[in-house]
């Protein structure tokens, strides 16, 4: 069954609010501040993506942000260890990393479990790990107390509620088919989706996947306990970047970036 791990409870009783950014991207001290930046904008918690040389589920937006963090070097290890130095400046809201199955295993799954909880990381999300091949990794989350987010789409009711009932500290559910990136416009479907996966879950749904705007963000609201927004922040990440990189110029970057946030934030 379900746990409510301490990610969610620190959420209280607001609408969860989840933005999702690229580790090391553009460069792994913009990221610390970033995060920082978040919180103080109404993050309720960060998906601190590892950046992948094949990310399945994410479209052009974080495929790019993830070749801009490569190209600085960054890597799963690397990434983990972001997360103390947040932690060391003030970041107190949870941090999940955003991986993929394939480098889980390439660094093991027992080690990177052990590492992310002595960094003071609170769970995962594994977009590509299905529901039928999770139990075991989740059982290894459990172990250490961390939450392993799973992600449920449409598909037969039977199995949406299986995933409902196994996802740990909040459920994410995927708007639309296909890969990430803000989109205009989402199927009406999604909101009848949206209330079958909310009446199974006995943990919190947030909904992700194309969701870009403030509007985009309170019509979701409605028919769901909290947002994720990744491609629109990232891509707004991307447009800042000459900034960020830059140390005069940083704290006026990620101005733009609290305000740009906490227009969904408060949404």
């Amino acid at each position: 069954m379900a746990t409510e791990r301490m990610l969610v409870a620190t959420s209280g009783e607001k609408p969860l609010f989840i933005p999702f950014i690229t580790a090391g991207d553009p460069s792994s001290e913009a990221t610390i501040d970033i995060a920082l930046t978040l919180q103080k904008a109404g993050a309720s918690m960060i998906e601190l993506g590892i950046p992948y040389s094949d990310p399945l589920a994410d479209g052009p937006t974080i495929q790019a942000a993830s070749k801009r963090a490569l190209q600085h070097g960054m890597s799963l290890e690397k990434a983990l260890k972001l997360v103390p130095k947040m932690r060391e400046r003030g970041l107190t809201i949870p941090v999940i990393i955003f991986t993929y199955v394939n480098p889980l295993i390439q660094y093991g799954e027992k080690r990177i479990v052990e590492e992310a909880a002595h960094y003071g990381i609170d769970g995962f999300i594994v977009p590509d790990l299905p529901y039928e091949e999770s139990e075991e990794f989740a059982d290894l989350c459990d172990q250490f107390n961390l939450s392993l987010v799973l992600l449920v789409a449409p598909t037969s009711k039977e199995r949406m509620v299986k995933i409902a009932q196994r996802s740990q500290g909040f459920l994410y559910c995927v708007s639309s088919l296909g890969v990430t990136g803000a989109r205009a416009h989402f199927d009406p479907k999604v909101y009848e989706f949206l209330k079958t996966v909310r009446e199974a879950s006995s943990i919190p749904t947030a909904v992700g996947f194309g969701i870009s705007t403030p509007e985009q963000v309170k019509v979701m609201r409605e028919h769901a306990d909290g947002v994720v927004v990744g491609s629109a922040l990232v891509n707004k990440i991307g447009e800042l970047k000459e900034q960020l990189l830059n140390s005069d110029k940083r704290t006026e970057a990620l101005n733009e970036i609290e305000k740009f946030v906490s227009l969904m934030a408060k949404a």
